[in-house]
């Protein structure tokens, strides 16, 4: 099948598009100009505009938090019982920031620089050098918080190393980071809550976009535990709703995250942009059977002090501690011995693959590689690995009954975070006037690829530092003409969504939605996974359709709207998934190279690393919707002060 014949095929060109927000000259600077180049919005004036945040994980607690401080009328939505069990509280790690206090070199260039590089050079140099900017005032905000970071014998703030990098700039709460974190931007959304500046609303999924004279000016949502569709509207609205992982239906994200918010608004006309650039995280417990409904992260920091190896010799099953030294392969340090086990994600993760594949694969079906903490044990005394990692040891044990500080862990890679999202300018504005994305529901930062304790630094970075000043720059317009809940455009949208909630009650079908679930989630792994090829994205394509098809004619959902349904709520989010999952795969069959997390057989070296094709592929995908085949926008993008160049890290 030639290029033509699949482009016209399974998609349409549209016109180039930019981001016209972000300013010119040094870069250092842009970000101050554009600061003081936002309009204000006078204090008096902020209790006559109201924001809608959808997510209360970090990027949109921060957010609520934030503007209701500021004294705008702030309402949050999540799904879930409290803001608390946002998916964030599962980050373990830790967060990046540039303040350099080991004083081996850091700087915010250097941030800016390895993120850049990271992403494989598909990112916006504005968006990254501000996000290395900002992390400096993340740290002293979470500290003003409380959040409890691990700290140096003489009291400073420790920091350890993430892959992908050559200095120690992440700090970390032990294993807990995330959760850490979330309670800090917790406890600030709880006080604008107790103000009376925010109000909550929990147990509520957002099903719809609300669009009024070509502005998001609401949402639909419905009430998880009465059923009750709900209209809320706002002078502008703020999605903060996370990745799509679950997309492949195993994977390290709840069970309860989902796209649903982020592709209601794509049906909206807001556009998706790179959604195949996803990543797989190389320190996964491997899947151990059929009956598993999601997969368990082990923090990239046990990269820091474990080490990864394979026996040298294929099919070899003797226990670990049975292979001798000289029989061991050690392979990240032997192939990339600059940077050793910390190497990127998309790297550490296809070097695993590839061992699995070559049948050196440890653990039940060879899916598994061993992380070794025996030498740093025995190097930095037991106690000392069990004060800096002893919580994630802990839960390695009671998932798999073994003893890790005995034996070693067994890990395997699994999809885990997306680059891919909403498209955003500058301003973190979708191209739907009124709409902002924040944290991993947009796609601005991280490119292809993202480096390890990043995602966290984005979240808040968007909620705490980014949105106060682009929001309120277009809040200064309003407030707006008021929109009230018979307005035809909320009484559509709500149509909208009862209609097709009680064509997901008809059906009346034979299959499950899990069934439905992980049929897709095995469709994308195999074909959309860690590797991608012409043949292998044209029949996921082809599958994926017959597959949404079905899904539409033969669905089981019991019960009624009118009361807490969850077999309707997963049958939604689906739906969606179903559509998301066909786009992914023709951008990755667009996308005729490999950068990052998108690896296509076709386009390597002779090593097997990622090769890029800068000439042709050096762009944003921004796909609009569109009923027979989505629309393909193109942005350019441009590096004036990292030079573009194959990445080693050998």
């Amino acid at each position: 099948m030639t290029e033509t014949t699949i482009s016209e095929e399974f998609h349409a060109v549209g016109e180039d598009i930019a981001d016209t927000k972000a300013p010119s000259g040094p870069i250092e600077k842009r970000w101050d100009e554009r600061k003081f180049g936002a309009k204000l919005v006078n204090p008096a004036n902020r209790r006559k505009l109201s924001v809608i945040v959808v997510g209360t994980g970090l990027a949109g607690a921060s957010a609520a938090a934030t503007l209701g401080e500021a004294g705008y009328q702030v309402r949050s939505f999540c799904y879930q019982d409290s803001p608390r069990r946002a998916h964030s509280i599962a980050a373990q790690g830790g967060i990046n920031a540039a303040k350099n206090y080991r004083n081996d070199g850091d700087s915010i260039y250097r941030l800016f620089y390895d993120t850049v590089k990271g992403g494989d050079f598909r990112a916006r140099e504005s968006n990254v050098y501000r996000l290395a900017q900002v992390s400096v005032n993340i740290i002293d905000q979470c500290v003003a918080q409380g959040v409890p970071f691990a700290r140096e014998y003489g009291g400073l703030l420790d920091n350890r190393s993430f892959g992908g990098v050559q200095v120690s700039r992440t700090f970390y709460a032990r294993g807990q980071t995330g959760q850490q974190l979330l309670i800090g931007a917790y406890q600030a959304l709880e006080r604008q809550i107790a103000a009376g500046t925010v109000e909550m609303n929990t147990r509520h999924e957002m099903l719809e976009l609300i669009m009024v004279d070509d502005r998001a000016r609401g949402i639909v949502v419905r009430d998880m535990v009465t059923g009750e569709i709900e209209t809320h509207t706002a002078d502008a609205v703020v999605l903060a709703t996370g990745g799509y992982g679950n997309v492949f239906f195993l994977s390290t994200n709840a069970m309860g995250c989902n796209t649903t918010a982020t592709w209601r608004a794509h049906r909206k006309g807001a556009y998706f942009a790179n959604p195949c650039y996803t990543q797989i995280h190389p320190t996964c417990i491997p899947v151990s059977g059929d009956y598993q409904s999601k997969l368990t992260l082990m923090s990239e920091s046990l990269r820091n002090d474990g080490r990864i190896w394979v026996p040298k010799k294929g099919g070899d099953e003797r226990a670990a501690v049975d292979i001798p030294e000289d029989e061991r392969d050690y392979y990240l340090e032997r192939i990339y011995p600059a940077f050793g086990n910390l190497v990127p994600r998309d790297i550490a993760s296809r070097a695993a693959k590839y061992q699995c594949d070559d049948g050196k694969g440890v653990g039940p079906g060879g899916l598994g590689v061993y992380l070794d903490f025996a030498e740093a044990i025995q190097r930095l005394g037991l106690d000392a690995v069990k004060a800096k990692y002893g919580n994630l040891f802990d839960m390695y044990a009671q998932i798999t009954g073994e003893n890790p500080y005995e034996t070693p862990m067994r890990i395997y890679p699994a999809v885990h975070y997306t680059m891919g999202g909403l498209w955003v300018d500058y301003d973190l504005s979708s191209n739907l006037t009124g709409l902002f994305v924040a944290g991993e529901a947009n796609f601005s930062e991280h490119g292809a690829n993202r480096l390890g304790a990043s995602a966290l630094m984005q979240g808040l970075a968007d909620g705490y530092f980014v949105l106060p000043y682009t929001l309120a720059n277009y809040l200064a317009d309003g407030p707006y003409e008021p929109v009230d809940d018979d307005h035809a455009a909320v009484v559509e949208a709500r149509q909208a969504v009862e209609d097709r909630i009680q064509k997901l009650l008809a059906i009346d079908g034979d299959r499950t939605v899990d069934s439905f679930h992980k049929e897709l989630g095995q469709i994308m792994w195999d074909y959309c996974g860690m590797e991608r090829s012409e043949e292998g994205l044209v029949k996921a394509i082809g599958m994926i359709r017959e597959l949404k098809q079905e899904f539409w004619t033969n669905v089981k959902v019991t019960g009624a709207n009118e009361e807490f349904n969850q077999t309707l709520e997963r049958a939604g989010r689906v739906a969606d998934f179903i559509e998301l999952g066909e786009l992914m795969c023709i951008d990755a069959l667009n996308r005729r190279e490999s950068c990052g997390g998108h690896f296509r057989v076709e386009s390597q070296t002779e090593d097997g690393e990622a090769l890029r094709q800068d000439a042709e592929f050096a762009y944003v995908s921004a796909w609009e919707y569109g009923d027979q085949q989505p629309t393909l926008h193109k942005e350019p993008l441009e590096y004036e002060y990292v030079e573009m160049k194959s990445r080693s890290y050998k």
